[in-house]
């Protein structure tokens, strides 16, 4: 899952979570937990709501847990969802398949500032640059914000018909509407032959 996005996604991300499924770290076996999880009519319509999209109608995950040393853990999944929206081109009701790859890793609170310096210290050399780890919020992994996060993420802010293109509003020529428009206006009318000076001029 990428860490970027637009301000609009971070603004939905922050928003209430719509879809909670809290995983306690303390309870996954050293084997590591498995999920899948799906979305019922009332948390696709709150993430639709959240997202700011016309219907979600339908969301699936699946997620493996698998604890690692220093009380961190790996979460790798994908979410998926086909989501109602709004061509930008033709105002047309279009429906889009979201298909989002999920892999991070969680640890304490306590270790998440030695861990973003090392992430930062990554990012200065030539090699691959992790993600920074997500901290564990009171001993929870919260698996459905993972999907709704995920969603999010992966929705088009433009959607469009793959056949629509826009056509931008073109309008007759205007036959005055040229360089000399202005030019010919401020000439003076010629006078009629024979017309006569007024007296005294």
């Amino acid at each position: 899952m990428s860490k970027t996005g637009t301000t609009d996604k971070q603004a939905m991300i922050d928003k209430p979570d719509p879809w909670r499924v809290p995983v306690a770290v303390e309870k996954v076996p050293d084997t590591g937990l498995h999920r899948d999880l799906e979305a019922d009519q009332a948390t696709r319509e709150a993430v639709a709501d959240v997202g700011g999209l016309r219907e979600v109608l339908s969301a699936q995950a699946s997620f493996d847990v698998t604890p690692k040393s220093g009380g961190r853990f790996h979460v790798a999944g994908r979410v998926r969802a086909r989501i109602g929206q709004t061509c930008v081109v033709t105002l047309e009701e279009i429906e889009s398949d979201i298909d989002e790859p999920i892999d991070l890793i969680f640890a304490p609170p306590d270790q998440i500032p030695e861990m973003a310096t090392l992430v930062d210290e990554a990012e200065e050399s030539d090699g691959d640059t992790p993600d920074p780890p997500e901290p564990i919020e009171n001993g929870v992994i919260d698996l459905g914000r993972l999907a709704t996060d995920a969603l999010y993420l992966a929705v088009d802010p433009y959607p469009r018909k793959p056949d629509a293109v826009f056509e931008p509003l073109v309008e007759a020529p205007d036959p005055e509407d040229h360089p000399f428009a202005a030019l010919k206006a401020l000439q003076v009318a010629p006078k009629k032959p024979g017309a006569r000076k007024p007296k005294g001029k």
